[in-house]
């Protein structure tokens, strides 16, 4: 006489469209990037440090050109106008590197350089 076969568990077609089981919503939490609580995302970073550089400045910004997460919370680059000149290509702009704690509370500030604001990065 041949050996049963296990049980295999049943599918059931009850869920509705979209709706996962309790496994596939565990997968798709530990997939997706965490952040610690009170960690701000990406938006709230890039107005935090262009905000904060401001307010130390005395001039608003006019961009933040480039935003990357640390260990210890975000590191950003805010460009501002330093100098305003006619015509507006002639601008002396700066461009500063601001480091932001896990809160978004600015650590430092530096800046990194000056340049007219028709400048174009040339390959050297």
């Amino acid at each position: 006489m041949a050996a049963a076969e296990p049980a295999r568990p049943r599918r059931t077609s009850s869920r509705s469209a979209g709706e996962g089981t309790e496994q596939d919503t565990n997968a798709r939490r530990r997939a997706a990037p965490r952040r610690r609580a009170g960690t701000p995302g990406p938006a709230a970073a890039m107005r935090a440090a262009a905000e904060q550089l401001a307010e130390l400045l005395g001039r608003p910004p006019d961009s933040v050109s480039s935003l990357k997460p640390t260990e210890d919370g975000w590191v950003a680059q805010v460009e501002v106008v330093e100098l305003e000149r006619i015509p507006d290509t002639t601008s002396v702009m700066a461009s500063y590197r601001v480091a932001l704690d896990e809160e978004g509370e600015l650590i430092s500030y530096e800046r990194t350089r000056r340049y007219s604001r028709g400048m174009i990065d040339r390959l050297t």
